[in-house]
């Protein structure tokens, strides 16, 4: 039978959203209602007949409310199959239960309001509700269970009977499948939180590092919003966030103005967003295809838009700009007067910020405040048949471990630019080759299978756009294994290298340095992006 009645309905519920309206609705046509603790209340409170559990099941609530659904009365009524246990159900009493409205303690929102101590997140783990849920979802042939208020108002228009309300498999199938998706993320939010709580880490008793790895990973998001498409047109996609939602991210965005945002929209700008934060100055970071094409610092907003600009006006058209100090209308109308964006971020506006872009309606203006230390979770990398996980690369270098390896020392301003440099080569992907003078970037070259030639791109960039490359210091994401991309570099007119080390060759790329009186940086630290 794919049809079943509705003549006995049990509600406890967190989130109160819509209760009240719902369970009225139930109790007009003729459906028992039980209840505990705060939904009971309310309900009372709203002149609705409803039984409390306790007096359901002849047993009360105990130890401060944490047992009170966990009763035979209670889960036989929901488990109880219709057309197999009917004999022992009215042997020990048991009325069934047909309709479950459950929705859990609010442990993400407790975790997410930053203060709640450790004791306090456990306290918000629900026990009896989780067990209901699925207990409901696993019995679905016979009954109904509802997670998610926002679900309320399209069940009852799709409950329909003669006697009383009644729900069909369809439905039932497709509300269970909910319920298990609302329990599986609702486990895996508290194993997240654990798995980053101190008190939780093995390797605080001496464990292995990898024992901070679980043997088996259980990844929860929900989705913020479905997609156009994805990076091409022929694919769907949709934008789901993990929880809690870090501020300073994407998951955190407030969108002010501007059409949807794409698959591509959202890589790109969460590419931005990382580099512009890595710096503590004031910064713009232009991006286009998820690699910055145009990086500059300044004490001022604008001017630091002006030189990101300037290093790439060609490949900015269209791009992401990025900036680590709430937007400035002036900033926002040089934008918008020299050039085509898609999407403009930073953490916050200043008065009347926005008002320079509404002449732009499809420009994206996005918010998402300011990032948090060290919140950084692993890093994933999908790959067919499974997934990679990595400690996330926030390491620019170990300060003990920078050292210059060559006879000339850079000067102060070289080495200030050289520290620059290597923060944007963090972000470009590999093999990446980053030009910079005066705290702005001068040329990139990003992608290539090519260190040597992703130095002629950054040189290409910079001819392209007039910059002048003699007297720039260069950044390498990794090691050069031979001494040509020291040659091509004091070619071109650089004076300073900054580089990981570490190769067999070390030796003779040192040797080139000292020939071109170039100085050079080893930070032992390797960045590779893919």
């Amino acid at each position: 039978m794919t049809v079943r009645q509705i003549r006995r309905a049990l509600l406890s519920v967190s989130d109160k959203t819509g209760l009240v309206a719902f369970a009225s609705t139930l109790a007009e046509c003729g459906v028992e209602l039980l209840s505990t603790g705060g939904t009971y209340r309310a309900l009372c409170e709203a002149g609705i007949s409803v039984t409390d559990v306790p007096a359901h099941t002849g047993f009360p609530e105990i130890m401060d409310g944490r047992v009170k659904t966990l009763h035979p009365k209670i889960h036989g009524g929901i488990l109880g199959r219709r057309d197999v246990d009917g004999e022992v159900m009215a042997a020990q009493d048991i009325a069934p239960i047909d309709l479950v409205v459950v929705n859990l303690y609010p442990f993400a929102a407790t975790i997410e309001s930053g203060t709640a101590t450790l004791e306090e997140a456990i306290e918000q783990i629900d026990i009896g509700g989780p067990a209901m849920v699925r207990a409901a979802a696993k019995n679905h042939s016979d009954v109904l269970v509802l997670v998610d208020p926002a679900d309320y108002d399209a069940v009852l228009g799709e409950l329909a009977g003669a006697e009383a309300p009644a729900s069909t498999l369809t439905l039932r199938r497709r509300m269970a499948r909910k319920a298990f998706e609302h329990t599986a993320a609702y486990d895996a939010t508290i194993a997240g939180y654990l798995a980053e709580r101190p008190e939780f880490d093995p390797t605080t008793d001496g464990a292995d590092i990898a024992a901070s790895y679980p043997d088996a990973l259980t990844l929860t998001y929900e989705k913020k919003q479905d997609l156009r498409y994805g990076e091409n047109p022929h694919q769907s996609a949709a934008f789901y966030v993990q929880r809690p939602v870090q501020p300073g991210t994407l998951a955190a965005a407030d969108v002010h103005q501007g059409k949807a945002l794409s698959f591509n929209n959202l890589n790109d700008t969460d590419a931005a967003l990382a580099c512009v934060q890595a710096f503590a100055e004031p910064a713009c970071v232009i991006v286009k295809h998820a690699n910055p094409c145009g990086v500059a610092v300044a004490d001022r907003q604008l001017e630091a838009y002006e030189r990101a600009f300037a290093t790439d006006p060609t490949s900015a058209f269209g791009g992401i700009i990025a900036f680590n100090r709430p937007l400035a209308g002036a900033t926002l109308e040089a934008i918008v007067e020299r050039q085509f964006v898609e999407v403009i971020v930073a953490p916050s506006l200043e008065a009347g910020a926005a008002d320079a872009a509404r002449a732009r309606k499809n420009l994206r203006l996005i918010t998402v405040g300011e990032p948090q230390a060290g919140s950084d979770r692993a890093d994933l990398k999908r790959i067919r048949g499974g997934i990679l996980v990595q400690a996330p690369d926030h390491q620019v270098f170990d300060p003990s471990a920078l050292r210059c390896v060559t006879v000339r020392e850079p000067t102060v301003a070289e080495r200030a630019d050289l520290l620059f440099a290597w923060t944007v080569a963090w972000f470009v992907k590999s093999n990446a080759i980053v030009y910079a003078r005066d705290a702005q970037t001068v040329g990139v070259g990003a992608g290539q299978m090519s260190r040597v030639v992703s130095a002629q791109i950054a040189g290409l960039k910079a001819a392209a756009e007039g910059l002048t490359v003699p007297g720039s210091v260069m950044a390498s994401d990794a090691f050069f294994p031979f001494r040509d991309g020291i040659d091509a570099a004091a070619e071109a007119g650089i004076r300073a290298v900054i580089q990981p080390g570490g190769s067999m060759r070390d030796d003779e790329v040192i040797a080139a340095a000292n020939e071109h009186d170039m100085a050079m940086l080893f930070t032992g630290t390797r960045h590779f992006r893919h």
